[in-house]
Parts: structure tokens; C-alpha cells; sequence
């Protein structure tokens, strides 16, 4: 798969509430709170194809002034291993959203996080 389209992004947050409002108000995006499995808020820009999630900030994976990247994959695994034999380091192996799709995250050579997301609907 060649140029492969950014899906989605994260935006750590110490307060999901707060940070959906100030973006609504800065941009307009809309946003929903979700609850379980995990708390979680969504949020749409305006960009086909290209929505986020507020992740609340935990100091592992999701640290403040870190915002994540998910590009699309069709196969995560063998993504995973190309960009670790590109000198990637694997941070989190795939792992299912349940009825939504399936995710990894790795540290690229210069420390940048970025996701690989396959949703369950391709």
C-alpha cells in the first residue's frame, strides 16, 4: 500500500472534558465522550477520514505534549516488524479496539510515536 493515509490522531489530555471544549471552541470539532472499556473522547475535524481521540494522559503511553498519528495498515504485524528492521522500536503490539479495529504503536529511530491502525470494516 503506497501513501498511505493518515486515520486518526491522539491528543493526550489531563482533562478530556476541558480539552474537548477548548478545541470546539478554538475549531469547531465536535466530540463525544465514550466510556467503557476505556474512558476516551472522540473528536471529528472536519477532514474526511481524519478523526482523533483524547486519550487521558497516564505518563506511559500517553504523555502530555506527544500527540500520536495512527496511518493505515493492512497488515499491522508485518508493518511492525519492517519499521523495527528500519530501527523502529515496537512499543505496543497489535492489539484489538473491540468493534472498531486492531492497533500497534512503535518509537521511530528519532523517538517519535506512531500508530498502525487497521479497522475492523476493512
Amino acid at each position: 500500500m503506497a501513501g498511505r493515509p493518515i486515520v486518526h490522531l491522539e491528543i493526550p489530555a489531563k482533562d478530556r472534558v476541558e480539552t474537548a471544549k477548548f478545541y470546539n471552541d478554538l475549531f469547531g470539532w465536535d466530540f463525544q465522550h465514550m466510556g467503557a472499556p476505556v474512558a476516551y473522547t472522540m473528536f471529528k475535524t472536519g477532514t474526511p477520514g481524519l478523526d482523533g481521540g483524547y486519550p487521558d494522559i497516564d505518563g506511559k503511553l500517553y504523555q502530555g505534549n506527544d500527540v500520536i498519528i495512527y496511518v493505515e495498515s493492512d497488515d499491522i504485524e508485518g508493518d511492525l516488524k519492517h519499521a523495527e528492521d528500519l530501527g523502529a522500536k515496537k512499543l505496543m503490539g497489535k492489539t484489538e479496539v473491540p468493534g472498531f479495529g486492531n492497533f500497534a504503536i512503535f518509537a521511530d529511530p528519532g523517538g517519535n510515536r506512531i500508530a498502525l491502525w487497521k479497522s475492523s470494516n476493512s
